[in-house]
């Protein structure tokens, strides 16, 4: 692009104008996506360039005046094709620097360009209206490049198509504000990300053919920072909303009871407390409104007392004692001791050993997850195997439906003797069968297992702990047998999704033991004598870690049980 001498922008613009056409030169959509988005899987890039094409590049510019603007661009090689009113940016700017919106004037400019690929593209120019008391917008703008993007345009856009692409930007872009531009008719969703160069840093989905009201609320809500964090500061708020909604057995009584006058009645609350308390509860997704009162979600199922799966006792243990021992988070992070015995005056399993309810509802928690002990069943083999041996297994309802799945197959509970009590009744079924030993997992384990089952058990130690109770189940488990190890696993690498890393901080608070990558435990299983298999996904987050001991003869692994293939 030639420059000759500027007398409406600064040299400084046109240089910047001179690199955005460059940019565009050098891309088209599948490259621009890579791009800006280098983290997004190939599935996901590839349907976002097949309901997208690239549009634009955009930048800010400074005018000192507006006239002659264009022809200055031209005289530049830039042939300006269209001019609008700026709605979105404006506001932006004014919002930024605390402007009336009838003190800034901004036009966007707009010049046909090609793309690496021989597409139309476009060079958009925010002209910012720039007289010397603005100034600092303009030093400000140019050092930071804020509104510096590249642009998608969705060509023929509806709610649902644009909705999915916003999810699929947003699992690597964080979003950052849009609008509506009643000139174009078009809804615009901008995005950020931490690329090295601040041309790349931001993306604008541009949809054509009108409003999409409810996509851009949920959009600029997302954008607000503030909302964000309030959202996440209100989330003790919500552990304590659905506590007091199982306490109350409010869920049962939705189930036969909608109107507010008849749920306040059943619960014994106060009925305009008790709306408001709904109220929230339909915001978590927990109830739903409708013309006739309040009924349960899906998600308010599972808080049900009765339903297969319930979830009541972990609602009432976080709402609990798991609750009370996160109020000591900042001292269990200054000391890295568990905050659990400060709050309560006893360790989490002395405090179990000396009040029976509090036991109680704790064993009651840990079988909610119903779910992955079914799933435990289905993808493990037992039938090769003799004896299980379920060692600290609770009140033994993973025992019992394992028992259940496979009639050949003869049971072990390894319990201390207050866990014992409850188990008696849920193991009623398979008693014939099943075995209740009581005894200490840290000293000692039975010796007549095929197959042994640690379940959520490793999380609550330390690693030294860990590794005196993988070596006691070494030192003790026949050479043959199997180790399974149930727990949910920290992502490997940073930035990965799991519910292990709010569980990781929980168990600092409660027991002092922590959650852990595959790759760790793997480390803790070799140096006791394991050798770590395979790893299978249950639902809740939690896997399933297979293992043997290291003196098991290659040709011999899979001669007795193994996981996939279930029943």
């Amino acid at each position: 692009m030639p420059v000759t001498v500027a007398t409406v922008l600064d040299e400084e613009d046109l240089a910047r104008v001179a690199d955005a056409m460059n940019i565009i030169a050098g891309h088209d959509t599948e490259s621009m996506v890579r791009t800006v988005m280098p983290h997004l899987g190939r599935g996901e890039g590839a349907a976002i360039g097949r309901y997208t094409a690239f549009n634009h590049v955009a930048l800010a510019v400074f005018p000192r005046t507006f006239d002659g603007l264009v022809e200055e661009l031209a005289r530049q090689g830039v042939d300006v094709t269209r001019k609008t009113p700026s709605v979105v940016v404006r506001d932006r700017l004014c919002r930024r620097y605390g402007i009336r919106r009838r003190d800034l004037s901004v036009e966007i400019l707009r010049a046909a360009v090609r793309d690496r690929a021989g597409q139309k593209c476009e060079l958009e120019m925010f002209a910012v209206l720039t007289p010397e008391h603005l100034a600092h917008i303009a030093e400000a703008e140019r050092a930071h490049s804020w509104e510096n993007h590249v642009g998608l345009c969705v060509p023929q856009a509806d709610p649902v198509l644009v909705s999915g692409l916003r999810s699929a930007i947003t699992t690597c872009l964080c979003p950052d504000g849009g609008g509506y531009n009643e000139y174009e008719g078009s809804t615009v969703l901008y995005f950020r990300g931490d690329h090295p160069d601040p041309a790349y840093r931001r993306l604008e989905l541009v949809s054509r053919g009108g409003r999409l009201p409810g996509v851009l609320e949920q959009h600029l809500r997302e954008s607000d920072v503030g909302v964000e964090l309030l959202r996440l500061l209100t989330g003790a708020w919500a552990t304590q909303a659905i506590a007091t909604a199982a306490e109350l057995r409010l869920p049962d009584h939705l189930t036969t009871i909608s109107d507010l006058p008849g749920l306040a009645a059943a619960t014994t609350a106060d009925q305009d407390s008790l709306n408001r308390l709904l109220r929230y509860l339909a915001a978590l997704g927990v109830v739903r409104t409708s013309a006739d009162g309040f009924h349960l979600t899906e998600v308010g199922q599972l808080l049900c007392a009765d339903v297969p799966g319930s979830m009541r006792p972990l609602a009432l243990m976080y709402g609990g004692s798991f609750y009370q021992a996160f109020a000591g988070l900042p001292e269990a992070v200054r000391t890295g001791v568990a905050s659990y015995e400060k709050i309560f005056g006893f360790s989490h399993f002395e405090h179990m050993a000396r009040d029976p309810q509090v036991a109680d509802t704790f064993h009651q928690s840990m079988a909610a997850s119903n779910a992955v002990f079914a799933e435990v069943a289905r993808v493990v083999d037992f039938d090769g195997a003799g004896t299980v041996v379920d060692i600290a297994g609770g009140n033994g309802q993973l025992l019992s439906q394992v028992l259940a799945g496979t009639p050949s197959l003869r049971g072990v509970l390894f319990e201390k003797p207050h866990a014992l009590t409850t188990a008696r009744t849920v193991l009623r079924a398979v008693a014939d069968r099943c075995r209740l030993v009581s005894g200490d997992f840290t000293k000692s384990v039975p010796d007549e297992g095929d197959i042994y089952v640690l379940s959520r058990i490793l999380h609550d130690w330390d690693d030294e702990e860990c590794q005196r109770i993988l070596e006691t189940c070494a030192a003790t488990m026949p050479a043959h047998a199997e180790l399974l190890v149930i727990e949910r696993l920290l992502p490997e690498r940073e930035g990965g999704a799991s519910l292990a890393i709010p569980w990781d901080v929980h168990m600092l608070c409660n027991v002092g033991g922590r959650e852990r990558t595959e790759s760790q435990y793997r480390a803790l299983l070799a140096r006791a004598g394991f050798d770590l298999l395979d790893t299978q996904p249950l639902p809740l987050d939690i896997h399933l870690l297979r293992a043997i001991k290291f003196e098991v003869p290659e040709q011999g692994r899979e001669t007795h049980h193994h996981v996939g293939g279930g029943h």
